[in-house]
């Protein structure tokens, strides 16, 4: 596997060699599928509350007496089937983490690399560098690497830059990553690294290069 290396201004500059973790993954639909499961799971807040029927205000009495109403019999007015009753079953806050092995992990992310590798759908950059952060900048990038019709790209840095981000922010059809960062430098990283999930929702993705280098450096 051979990829092609393009300049900011997208002409083809040299031949980039696939790692052999890569090149050699396998692709494990199954794995995939419970590692994105994971990480979807791990979005969750689950922060979400109703009220019982013993947490709603109100209710302290019979709203009538128990016969010779013609109604049926009611004890407060705080049932669910009442309007501003409590609610029957209610949510309650909960963690929804799942727990995912690093080593299931890496070898989803390296299982979907080589497939979007294989698929042809990876460009690489020798370089990412913009001088200020306009828009203008990130819409004339995927003009020259022919992206701009492209539904969802995936962009991927080997550190966080604020002027890139910037320019990318406001198109809506581009996610910005970074590369993995190691355990102990994992609290200064301002961006989520990429994950398996980001992978295969996007269409075509960028990297660029140093971004190898680094995934070699954190997975060695």
């Amino acid at each position: 596997m051979n990829l092609e290396i393009f300049d900011i201004k997208g002409k083809a500059q040299s031949k980039l060699k696939v790692s052999d973790a890569i090149k050699n993954a396998k692709v494990s639909p199954a794995l995939l599928h419970s590692v994105v499961v994971a990480e979807e799971a791990n979005m969750r807040q689950g922060t979400q509350c109703a009220k019982t029927r013993s947490e709603v205000r109100g209710g302290g009495r019979k709203p009538y007496k128990q016969k010779k109403t013609g109604n049926a019999r009611q004890g407060s007015i705080n049932s669910p089937h009442y309007r501003h009753g409590g609610m029957a079953l209610a949510v309650k806050p909960r963690d929804y983490s799942k727990k995912v092995n690093r080593k299931e992990r890496r070898a989803a992310l390296l299982g979907a690399l080589h497939s979007k590798v294989e698929a042809g759908d990876v460009s690489i950059l020798d370089s990412l560098k913009f001088e200020t952060p306009k828009t203008k900048n990130g819409v004339e990038l995927l003009k020259n690497l022919n992206l701009s019709d492209t539904k969802r790209v995936l962009l991927v840095l080997p550190e966080y830059d604020e002027t890139v981000y910037k320019c990318f922010r406001n198109i809506p059809n581009v996610e910005v990553r970074t590369a993995p960062a190691k355990k102990e430098d994992a609290d200064s990283v301002k961006t989520a690294p990429f994950s398996t999930r980001d992978l295969l929702v996007a269409h075509k993705i960028v990297v660029v290069k140093d971004v190898l280098d680094r995934l070699t450096e954190v997975w060695s």
